[in-house]
């Protein structure tokens, strides 16, 4: 927080928190998000609803986060399409089989989520290592719990990439099939490669160029979009982080040829 905190950044036009990190929290640190919060936009990105997961749906902590949110001015509330508990939380998001059952299952618990936030989220394309009782695409998949839900996305272009290498699909096809009504912002970040086909989701690393080239082809075909770089360790200097989100700004403009007020360039602030 101190090097953002002794100046604002041009580049950053938004940044994201995730709720949880910051419920509750008072005193001295409580004080600094509150100084973010005041001079920046913010969006929050959600890690423990367990949208898919078997047990009952956290209402306690979904009452928590929109009293955050109302207390933060927040724009916009986003959490994974994923499940991360059932008897005991799990610190990682596991893979919602892509099934019908499954669809009606989500959908339910975004609009539960929805109803008790009184705002709508947007619900993040994860990226995953197994695909348990596939009954259609990841895609088909997508579309169908955020038509059930009548929620947002938010479109994860780097798991689009990692999860185009680990199951062997084309990145492009995919992006194709996305409602560009529903996306509310986009996310890029870095990986690790593992192996040949197998890489791993960590935001530990610079974003690479076939990343960047997904992006500009996101832009070509959705126009410009609030775009968030997401860094969670191995956090370089601000300078580094900055010259990314330079990177950010400069494909925005080739495609808006001037950078719009409405298609920011964000920094993740965990």
């Amino acid at each position: 927080m101190g090097p953002l905190a002794d100046h604002s950044p041009e580049q950053v036009h938004f940044m994201e928190v995730a709720p949880e990190n910051w419920i509750g929290v008072g005193g001295r640190f409580g004080r600094q998000l509150r100084e973010f919060t005041e001079r920046y936009p913010f969006v929050t990105h959600g890690l423990s609803l367990s949208l898919g997961g078997p047990a009952p749906l956290d209402e306690a902590l979904i009452h928590k986060t929109r009293r955050f949110l109302d207390e933060h001015r927040i724009r916009c509330c986003t959490e994974h399409l994923s499940y991360c508990s059932d008897d005991g939380h799990l610190y990682d998001l596991m893979p919602i089989p892509f099934t019908e059952a499954a669809i009606h299952h989500v959908a339910q618990r975004i609009r539960r989520t929805q109803d008790i936030l009184e705002r709508r989220i947007a619900v993040e394309n994860v990226s995953y290592y197994a695909a348990p009782q596939q009954e259609m695409s990841e895609i088909e998949f997508i579309n169908a719990v955020l038509e059930e839900a009548d929620c947002d996305l938010l479109l994860d272009v780097n798991n689009i990439y990692v999860n185009s290498v680990n199951h062997g699909y084309d990145p492009e096809a995919f992006l194709a099939r996305v409602d560009p009504g529903r996306i509310a912002y986009i996310h890029v970040a870095g990986h690790y490669n593992e192996a040949e086909d197998l890489i791993v989701d960590t935001h530990g690393a610079d974003v690479i160029d076939p990343v960047w080239a997904l992006l500009d082809k996101t832009y070509a075909r959705f126009g410009v979009i609030p775009t968030l770089l997401e860094r969670d360790f191995n956090i370089p200097p601000l300078p580094q982080l900055l010259g990314e989100l330079d990177h950010i700004l400069d494909l925005q403009r080739r495609h808006a040829g001037a950078q719009p007020a409405s298609a920011p360039a964000g920094a993740e602030h965990g």
